[in-house]
């Protein structure tokens, strides 16, 4: 196991997300977690009616985070590398997010309408995710 970090990391995001949706988590955060360009992992939507709050993390110069979200969703960014990045999508109309490094955090609304929006960061041109709006 110690000669694969990510994958603990994996593991033990996954069995944190199972622990908290057992004590009435909102749906907030994400499940799973990858990182390296194209990364980014998979959040189910929740029930309709109840607000949706999800976080990007930016680490080792890739995202981690929802795939998948609410028309309209608060989506915090938050910079664990040293360096800025930016979460912009590829049209340069549906977002674009720019956040300082060091813990630096910075919220963007997600698009209203449903769809596919591949996003990048403008700093890194080999950073890449996808966010599904559904």
């Amino acid at each position: 196991m110690g000669k694969n970090p990510k994958a603990l990391m994996v593991i033990v995001a996954a069995a944190l997300l199972i622990a908290l949706s057992g004590c009435g988590s909102s749906g907030a955060g994400y499940q799973g977690a990858s990182s390296g360009p194209p990364s980014a992992a998979s959040s189910g939507a929740p029930p309709s009616g109840t607000s949706q709050s999800l976080t990007i993390t930016i680490k080792d110069f890739g995202y981690q985070g929802p795939v998948s979200v609410s028309p309209g969703a608060k989506i915090t960014v938050k910079n664990d590398d040293a360096q800025a990045h930016t979460v912009t999508s590829d049209d340069g109309k549906a977002f674009d997010a720019a956040v300082d490094g060091g813990g630096g955090t910075v919220q963007f609304t997600a698009p209203t309408a449903p769809g596919s929006y591949p996003y990048h960061c403008a700093y890194h041109s080999n950073m890449h995710g996808t966010l599904v709006v559904k």
